[in-house]
C-alpha cells in the first residue's frame, strides 16, 4: 500500500507542478509568489485528499453512472442559518466554501412565519412589519443572490411557508376571512414549525397576495427561480370555511361531504390548488421566461392524500422545472424505497430531479456516513441532492468540520454547473388524464357536464355531447384572451330540434386544466330557436344556454371537435366512464377490457384536422316490444349522451305503436354480437330511458337509435379518433 501511495503521490504532485507552471505562463495573469504560496497548503491538502479518495473510494466511484451536467447539488439556507446570512463576510465565506466543494445551488428562505425575509412593498401595503435586515442594514436576499452569482452558484429563493402562517401573525390577524378551517371550526394544525393556521388557497385575495409576493421576488432580484415546498398545499382536514363551502356547492350542486377524505372532495380541492399553480407559473414566466419553477414536496402518496398537493399533475402540466422530493429517513432501505417510485422515475425523464436529504437538526445530528450512503444511492439512480440545512452540513455536526467537508468533497469530486437557459416552456406530458363529469340538469338540459374555459374566461360547466361536434358557447363564457373573428355565421340543429346560430371565431380553450395547443373554432351562439317539427325543444324554456362541447369525430361543418387540438396523446381519443369520468388520451392500459366495433371512414374536410369517421355503428340488432322490430340486425346506432329517439321509415314496423313517448311495455333490446348487448324499460328512471317515437319517411336507415344517458349507466364507451373504432366495456 505504501509503494502505491508514493507512486500516486508523485503523479499528483507532478500534475500540480504542471498546473502551476501553466498558470505562471499565462500572460494576462500575474500572481505574486505570495499569492501562490498562500495556496500551497490548500493544494497539498487536495493532493492528499485525492490520493486517499483514489485509494479508498475507487470501487464505489466505479459503480456510479456518468452524472448529468445539470445534477442538482444544493442546500437550504434557513432561519437557523440567520446569524450567517445577516453577515456579509460570513455569506462570502459560506458561498465560497460551497463552490469549492462543487455545490451548485442555494435556496435562501424568503417567506416564513407570515413574514418576508426581504423588504417587500407587497407586505408593507398590508401593514406587516419587516425585521430581517443584515448587520450593516443590508438586504439579506439581495446580498446572497449577488454573492452566489459571483461564485457561479444558482440562487433560488425558497418560499417556505406557502399557504401556512401562524395564527398570531399580523397577516392572519388582519385577514381572518383569508383563513380556512376544519369541519369543527378549528383553524390550526400542528406542523414541524409548530401550531399554524392555513390561508385559504381557493380565495382570490389569498391567491393574489401570494402571486404578488412571488412576482415581486422574481422582479426585484432577477432571481434564478423560486421554490415552493410541502406547504404550498392544504391539510386534507381543511376547507370547511364559508367561502369554500359556498364555492364547492355552487360548482357541484352539493355541499362538501363530512368526510374530508371523500374522493371527489379531495380531487376538487387538489385541482383548485393545481389550477392556481398553473396561473402562478404563468405569472413567473411572464416576468422571467427561464426562471426555475422549483417544487420540493413530500413523496407523492403522502403529499396528495394528506396535503392535497398533486405535484405529479404539476409536473405533467409542464408547470414544474425542477423537483426535489423530501426523503428524510435514517433507514437506508426505507430511503431507497422512495427513490424508485413510479412518480420519481417518470419525473426524472422530464426535468432535473433531486432528493432532499437531512444532514441534521440542532437536537438530532446526522453522521456523515449516513449522508454519504444516501447521496450515493441517489446518484446511482441519476438523482441530485439538496441538504437540509446549511449549518448542519459541518458547523453543527457530530464530526469535525474538516472531516465533514472532506466527506462532501468525496461525493462531489467534479463540478456540475447549472445553466438556466435549459429551463424553457415545456408542453404537458400527460399520456392520459381523467376529468370529472357531473350528471345533472343545468339550464333545463339534462346530461353529462364537463368544465371548460374559453378565451381565458372563468371555467364553466358545459354539456358534453357525443352526437355533435364543436364547442358552442355564448359571449358570457368568453374571457380576455385573443379572439379571431371570421364573420362567418354558422347554424347547428341539435337532436331535440334546437337551432343554434352564431359567429364562428377562433380562440383558445381549456378543458379541466389542459389547454389546446392552438386556437380552435368556437361558435359564439347569439340565437336559439325550435324547428317547427319540434316546438318543445330546449330553446322554448327561455333559460340561458349552458354551452355544448361536441366530441363527435364526424364533423359536417365547422366548428370541429376541439379535443383534436389537445397536446400530444390526449388528442387521440376519449372514454366516457359510467362512474362520471371523462378520460382523455387512449393508452394500452386504459383500453384493456374494451370490445371494439369499427367505424366507416369519411372524406377529408378542409379545416378539420385528423381523421373523420361516420359515428353510426353498423350491424346493430334491435328489438322493441309491441312493434314489428324483432331482432333485426341491419340497423345503425349513434351512441349519444342525450335522451334516446327511434325513427321508423316503414309504418308497418311500428305495429301498434303510435308517435310519442314509449311506454314501459315497449321494452328495448339493442346490441352488436360479441361487442355489447343492452336492454331498457322506457321510463324506469326519471328523465332518462324515456324514449320518443317518430315516423320519418326521410330517414336514411329504417332505424336510427340514440341509446341515451341510460346506456352510460351500464357501459364505459371508448371513441378512437385515430383508428376509427368504438369500444364497449361493461361497468
Amino acid at each position: 500500500m505504501s509503494t502505491q501511495f508514493q507512486r500516486q503521490s508523485k503523479l499528483i504532485n507532478s500534475w500540480v507542478a504542471k498546473l502551476l507552471a501553466i498558470h505562471q505562463q499565462l500572460s494576462f495573469i500575474r500572481p505574486s509568489w505570495r499569492s501562490i504560496k498562500r495556496f500551497l497548503p490548500f493544494l497539498f491538502a487536495i493532493s492528499l485528499a485525492t490520493v486517499l479518495t483514489l485509494e479508498n473510494l475507487s470501487p464505489v466511484t466505479a459503480q456510479l453512472p456518468q452524472l448529468p451536467a445539470s445534477e442538482i447539488r444544493g442546500v437550504w439556507l434557513t432561519n437557523n442559518d440567520f446569524n450567517i446570512l445577516r453577515n456579509r463576510a460570513k455569506v462570502q465565506d459560506t458561498l465560497a466554501q460551497l463552490r469549492r466543494l462543487n455545490f451548485n445551488t442555494v435556496y435562501p428562505v424568503v417567506w416564513n412565519d407570515g413574514y418576508t425575509k426581504f423588504p417587500s412593498a407587497v407586505t408593507q401595503k398590508k401593514g406587516i412589519p419587516f425585521f430581517f435586515r443584515g448587520t450593516e442594514g443590508q438586504d439579506i436576499i439581495a446580498d446572497i443572490i449577488t454573492q452566489a452569482r459571483s461564485q457561479g452558484l444558482l440562487a433560488i429563493p425558497w418560499f417556505e411557508f406557502g399557504f401556512m402562517a401562524p395564527l398570531t401573525s399580523e397577516l392572519a390577524s388582519q385577514h381572518p376571512d383569508w383563513l380556512t378551517q376544519k369541519q369543527d371550526g378549528t383553524q390550526t394544525s400542528i406542523s414541524a414549525a409548530g401550531e399554524v393556521a392555513w390561508l385559504n388557497p381557493f380565495h382570490p385575495e389569498v391567491q393574489k397576495f401570494i402571486t404578488d409576493l412571488v412576482v415581486e421576488i422574481i422582479t426585484k432580484y432577477n432571481a434564478d427561480g423560486i421554490q415552493f415546498d410541502d406547504h404550498m398545499s392544504l391539510p386534507v382536514d381543511f376547507g370547511y370555511d364559508k367561502y369554500t363551502i359556498n364555492l364547492y356547492t355552487q360548482e357541484t350542486g352539493s355541499p362538501p361531504p363530512p368526510n374530508p377524505q371523500a374522493q371527489a372532495w379531495m380531487r376538487w380541492r387538489a385541482d383548485k390548488i393545481t389550477a392556481f399553480m398553473v396561473e402562478l407559473n404563468k405569472a413567473v414566466k411572464a416576468r422571467k421566461p427561464n426562471a426555475i419553477f422549483s417544487v420540493s414536496p413530500n413523496y407523492y402518496d403522502f403529499a396528495y392524500k394528506l396535503q392535497l398537493q398533486d405535484w405529479l399533475n404539476w409536473v405533467r402540466l409542464g408547470v414544474v422545472d425542477e423537483l426535489v422530493v423530501q426523503v428524510y429517513r435514517n433507514d437506508l432501505q426505507s430511503f431507497n424505497s422512495k427513490l424508485i417510485t413510479p412518480e420519481i422515475i417518470e419525473t426524472q425523464k422530464l426535468i432535473p430531479t433531486g432528493i432532499g436529504i437531512m444532514t441534521g437538526l440542532r437536537n438530532r445530528p446526522v453522521a456523515i456516513s449516513q449522508i454519504q450512503s444516501q447521496v450515493r444511492a441517489a446518484q446511482q439512480r441519476g438523482l441530485g441532492a439538496v441538504f437540509f440545512y446549511y449549518e448542519s452540513l459541518w458547523d453543527s455536526a457530530p464530526e469535525p468540520v474538516a472531516q465533514r467537508q472532506a466527506g462532501f468533497q468525496a461525493l462531489f469530486s467534479q463540478t456540475a454547473r447549472r445553466d438556466t437557459s435549459q429551463f424553457i416552456a415545456r408542453k404537458p406530458s400527460f399520456d392520459t388524464i381523467t376529468l370529472p363529469l357531473s350528471n345533472r340538469v343545468v339550464a333545463g338540459q339534462r346530461g353529462y357536464f364537463v368544465e371548460v374555459a374559453v378565451a381565458g374566461g372563468q371555467p364553466r360547466r358545459v354539456l358534453l355531447d357525443t352526437s355533435s361536434a364543436g364547442l358552442r358557447v355564448t359571449r358570457e363564457f368568453l374571457g380576455n384572451a385573443p379572439i379571431n373573428s371570421t364573420g362567418q355565421i354558422v347554424r347547428e340543429v341539435l337532436s331535440d330540434g334546437t337551432v343554434l346560430e352564431g359567429e364562428l371565431v377562433y380562440t383558445n380553450f381549456r378543458i379541466g386544466l389542459i389547454a389546446s395547443e392552438e386556437p380552435v373554432p368556437v361558435q359564439v351562439v347569439t340565437s336559439r330557436q325550435c324547428i317547427p317539427q319540434k316546438p318543445n325543444c330546449s330553446a322554448k324554456s327561455g333559460r340561458p344556454f349552458s354551452g355544448i362541447i361536441g366530441v363527435n369525430y364526424s364533423e359536417r361543418t365547422l366548428p370541429y371537435n376541439p379535443l383534436r387540438k389537445l397536446p400530444g396523446n390526449l388528442s387521440n381519443g376519449l372514454i366516457i366512464a359510467g362512474n362520471g369520468s371523462l378520460i382523455l388520451g387512449l393508452t394500452a392500459n386504459n383500453q384493456q377490457g374494451f370490445k371494439m366495433a369499427s367505424l366507416s371512414p369519411l372524406p377529408v374536410m378542409n379545416g378539420v384536422p385528423g381523421n373523420r369517421w361516420d359515428s353510426r355503428l353498423n350491424g346493430v340488432c334491435l328489438t322493441i316490444s309491441g312493434s314489428g322490430m324483432k331482432n333485426s340486425c341491419n340497423n345503425r346506432m349513434v351512441v349519444g349522451t342525450s335522451n334516446g329517439m327511434t325513427e321508423f321509415k316503414s309504418a308497418s314496423l311500428m305495429g301498434k305503436l303510435k308517435p310519442g313517448r314509449l311506454r314501459p311495455a315497449n321494452s328495448v333490446k339493442v346490441g352488436i354480437p360479441s361487442v355489447f348487448d343492452y336492454s331498457l324499460v322506457p321510463g324506469n328512471r326519471d328523465g332518462f330511458n324515456v324514449w320518443n317515437l317518430n315516423v320519418s319517411a326521410q330517414a336514411e336507415q329504417p332505424i336510427l337509435i340514440n341509446t341515451g344517458m341510460g346506456f352510460f349507466d351500464r357501459f364505459n364507451v371508448l371513441f378512437d379518433s385515430v383508428n376509427g373504432r368504438m369500444g364497449f366495456r361493461k361497468i
